[in-house]
């Protein structure tokens, strides 16, 4: 790990001023990202912001939602209450993330924030274009039994790694920046960006961009949501697949449909197709099948990981089924 300095700031504006025209600056929460990263070379910051004693923390009920401080940690959010009953799909994404201990460290900003778990990116020896841009992608050649089936490209085929992001996306969640260019609000789909020819960019936010807050809006479909993740073992482990489907059912036939796949695409991907055959649908198992072979479409495999898209359909089903199972 190469030195750096350490900084702990107190409010955003000081944050944003330290880190903003300094390239080699990073902030740090939970550090349960950023410090594996820098012991492996990935990374290797000149200096640490410490953004841990803003006022961020707040997981608080509004009249319109429930307003998660960016610096709550994951535990604290899936155990409460209002996030609980009213978002059922965030609460068990988080308890389906990582282990007790980390999620007891790391935040909610900082989880939005992670970066790839492909063990090409953290492997310097390795070509990675995310890494090191124009440096090839070793995975789609490789072993990518972990990669995606969808939205990568010709320089990268990785998977986002956090679970949470997919449940934000079948809550409508809105994400809180503040900037050197001011406080702007996005919808989480917005806040990524897919590999495309430039693989290093992840997000839309700019240096010194800090997320303050998100912000969850009550509805009926995101009261009856769910979130299924599909992994290898039942402890710590990062998702093969994952789907997260909030609907609204009103006697018997689904008004609003939400769908969202993880482990499958670079970005938290929402699945619109999957939408539309729910839709004005019955809530029954026939309907959940047409939806299930809806998400697939555009889906194919690089060897390894071809048997994701059969795990996706299905995994579909029996997510819809558990967030319509009351129907």
């Amino acid at each position: 790990m190469n030195p750096f300095r350490y900084a702990q700031v107190r409010d955003s504006a000081t944050a944003i001023a330290t880190v903003h025209p300094d390239s080699s600056a990073y902030y740090i929460a939970g550090g349960t990202n950023i410090l594996d990263l820098m012991k492996d070379d990935v990374l290797t910051p000149g200096l640490l912001v410490d953004i841990t004693q803003l006022p961020m923390r707040g997981i608080d009920s509004t009249a319109t939602g429930v307003r998660i401080g960016s610096l709550a940690t994951m535990a604290d959010v899936a155990d409460a209450a209002n996030v609980k009953s009213g978002f059922p799909a965030v609460s068990q994404s988080l308890l389906n993330s990582a282990s007790p201990q980390l999620r007891n460290m790391a935040t909610i900003g900082g989880n939005l924030m992670q970066r790839t778990r492909c063990a090409y990116f953290r492997d310097t020896s390795q070509a990675c274009n995310k890494r090191t841009p124009g440096n090839g992608c070793s995975a789609i050649a490789g072993q990518n039994r972990g990669h995606a089936v969808i939205g990568g490209s010709d320089h990268c085929i990785c998977t986002h790694p956090s679970d949470l992001a997919v449940a934000l996306l079948t809550v409508d969640a809105i994400v809180h920046v503040r900037g050197a260019r001011g406080v702007r609000s996005m919808p989480i789909a917005s806040l990524y960006v897919l590999p495309g020819n430039t693989p290093s960019r992840e997000t839309v936010l700019e240096r010194g961009d800090l997320i303050e807050a998100v912000e969850l809006p009550s509805s009926a479909h995101a009261r009856r949501s769910a979130y299924l993740k599909v992994r290898d073992r039942a402890s710590y482990e990062f998702a093969l697949v994952s789907v997260s489907a909030a609907l609204e059912i009103n006697g018997g036939m689904i008004r609003t449909a939400r769908v969202a796949l993880g482990g499958v695409a670079p970005n938290p991907w929402r699945s619109h197709e999957a939408e539309s055959a729910l839709v004005g649908k019955p809530a029954t198992h026939s309907t959940f099948v047409a939806a299930g072979a809806a998400a697939t479409r555009g889906m194919r495999g690089y060897g390894h990981n071809d048997f994701k898209v059969v795990l996706t359909e299905r995994s579909v089903v029996r997510a819809l089924q558990t967030a319509g199972g009351a129907a």
